[in-house]
């Protein structure tokens, strides 16, 4: 069977990643987690003071993209990858909501986008890949074979980020992760530089109201397809 490159965009927590692991295991493909990429990015401006609630420096991001060297890494025991930063695993660390805050301004800056979407389609070039994030059917990726656009509503998605961070033992409100959900959509479909929007290709899934194995099913049947007309 002929191995195709699926290519995995939508708004945050629509639970892009989940889908994309899945994916990936049952068909022994090799999952790139896009958008943690970019949360690898801004953690390391954390680190590094160059953003925080009031303040981005910039040109001081700019200038150490070449510092910031991201990998991924099979945990067999968790059975899926996690992103290392420099050689250190913070997997954990780029999942708080405060990444999340400042996650999309820092995904918005062009240098930024540059770096990140030149390794992307390095890690793709094989095929046999899934990949997730904001413009992978767009920018990454726009000849692949398959590409979805997930979505579900505001409050939808946000309260299961908000159990999912509960469950990770993290203080937070609901009314927090809802404001930081509709300010990631506005940024993400704004900015200037590959902004979120649905590939005219690609076949949009409302999960709203999907289970997880529904969805699976059901994109596991449009892979399917997709691979059984390129072998005719």
């Amino acid at each position: 069977m002929s191995r195709i490159t699926i290519a995995i965009d939508g708004f945050s927590s629509t639970g892009k990643s989940t889908i994309a692991k899945q994916l990936a295991k049952h068909l022994g493909y090799v999952y790139v987690d896009s958008g943690a990429m970019y949360r690898a990015v801004t953690y390391f401006a954390m680190q590094h003071g160059f953003i925080s609630n009031n303040h981005f420096d910039l040109n001081g991001l700019i200038s150490k993209l070449n510092d910031v060297n991201i990998s991924f890494k099979f945990n067999e025991t968790l059975g899926f990858a996690e992103v290392y930063l420099n050689g250190i695993n913070i997997e954990k660390e780029i999942r708080t909501l405060e990444v999340s805050g400042y996650v999309s301004r820092v995904a918005a800056v062009p240098q930024v986008r540059t770096q990140m979407v030149r390794q992307q389609k390095k890690l793709g070039a094989q095929k046999g890949v899934v990949m997730d994030g904001r413009d992978i059917g767009t920018v990454v990726f726009p000849n692949a074979e398959l590409k979805l656009f997930m979505t579900a509503s505001a409050k939808t998605r946000a309260l299961r980020r908000y159990n999912e961070l509960l469950e990770r033992g993290d203080a937070v409100s609901y009314e927090a992760v809802l404001k930081n959900v509709e300010e990631r959509d506005f940024i993400d479909s704004n900015r200037k530089d590959s902004p979120l929007v649905k590939a005219v290709d690609a076949i949009e899934i409302d999960n709203s109201n999907l289970s997880i194995e529904e969805q699976f099913d059901k994109i596991l049947s449009l892979y399917n397809e997709v691979v059984s007309n390129n072998s005719l």
